[in-house]
């Protein structure tokens, strides 16, 4: 019997006490410590870098790549989804970028990231945007922590642009803070919320992350406020098993065509679909550099956030994304092939 995608997500729980523990007694580690750089040594890591129109902060992202304090295997992969900017060439220029992939023309996060994981030689994926700089502990942290069932879920705090003498963003010495992202903090003005269509009273405060204990709550297809689980896969900075999301057929590239966002919402209901869990690490957060037009910015993808939700909405009554390794290779394969590919 075939069951649909939402039915899917309803039968599958989020329990993840059991890999935390395996992981603590095997590393005498807690699973939000900042990990030491030995215990990922066996460990390797494809990070894939989506990135358009991003001279503002992909240097300072792939600084911090660079600076990362692990000693496991990083392969980093950028992908320029067509910029008009300097944005390749800053890429192409930094020396820890393995791969370049320039696309002739823009796709789309999803198609940037699909291109990505294509070239991929790790099992575990890490999906890094090009605005978001992390602390050196990160990938150690992921890395140690890479099971072929688990999502890796990492966190963001956005900080407005200040440019430095070479017009990159400048990043705080101080460290970024967990009660700024939405899914641990999140605040509504009340009324009807676009994401789930629960109807709230009144302004709300919510706390996504300690209310659903680590999102373990939100099992089952459960929600909390305007959240479930899916919505907090966001793929800013996030670790997932490669051939999971292959199986999956990758990020649905009619996301990139029709509006901004849920591309990420939709593997993640994927992954989770297949009988993945959603694990978030408290310790690993990153700065988002915004910028400098970023309430522009923001205003267009808001525009059109209602199509992509629509778009998703009807994926979910369609049947679960599985057996779609061979559909990605062929997409891919397409992409590449009118693509520039330059490896070190």
């Amino acid at each position: 019997m075939t069951h649909t995608l939402s039915e899917a997500l309803a039968a599958r729980p989020n329990d993840h006490r059991a890999l935390r523990a395996e992981f603590e007694r095997a590393a005498s580690l807690s699973w939000h410590a900042p990990t030491p750089a030995a215990l990922a040594a066996g460990h390797a890591l494809s990070v894939v870098v989506p990135a358009r129109n991003t001279t503002h902060s992909l240097r300072p992202v792939l600084d911090a790549i660079a600076a990362q304090d692990t000693h496991g295997s990083v392969e980093v992969i950028v992908v320029d989804d067509a910029s008009t900017d300097a944005t390749a060439d800053i890429a192409a220029a930094h020396p820890v970028v393995d791969t370049l992939i320039r696309l002739r023309e823009p796709g789309g996060a999803a198609t940037a990231r699909n291109a990505g994981t294509a070239l991929a030689s790790a099992d575990t994926i890490v999906y890094l945007d090009a605005d978001m700089v992390i602390a050196p502990h990160i990938l150690a942290d992921m890395a140690a922590r890479s099971r072929p069932e688990a999502v890796l879920v990492g966190f963001r705090h956005n900080i407005p642009y200040t440019p430095s003498l070479d017009g990159s963003a400048q990043v705080p010495a101080t460290r970024p803070d967990l009660a700024a992202d939405h899914r641990v903090t999140w605040r509504s003005n009340g009324g009807t919320q676009l994401y789930t269509g629960v109807v709230l009273d009144g302004p709300t405060t919510g706390r996504p992350l300690d209310e659903t204990d680590d999102f373990q709550k939100l099992g089952h297809g459960a929600t909390y406020l305007d959240w479930d689980l899916p919505r907090t896969v966001v793929t800013a900075l996030l670790a997932v098993p490669r051939e999971k999301v292959i199986d999956a057929g990758g990020f649905d590239p009619t996301f990139g065509r029709i509006g901004w966002g849920m591309e990420d919402t939709h593997l993640g209901a994927a992954l989770i679909a297949s009988g993945c869990l959603v694990v978030p690490l408290r310790q690993c957060v990153g700065f988002h550099l915004d910028p400098p037009d970023a309430d522009a910015q923001w205003q267009t993808k808001l525009a059109g956030w209602p199509d992509t939700l629509a778009y998703y909405r009807m994926l979910l009554e369609g049947p679960a994304p599985t057996g779609h390794a061979h559909a990605f290779h062929a997409h891919t394969e397409r992409l590449l092939a009118d693509s520039e590919v330059i490896t070190r």
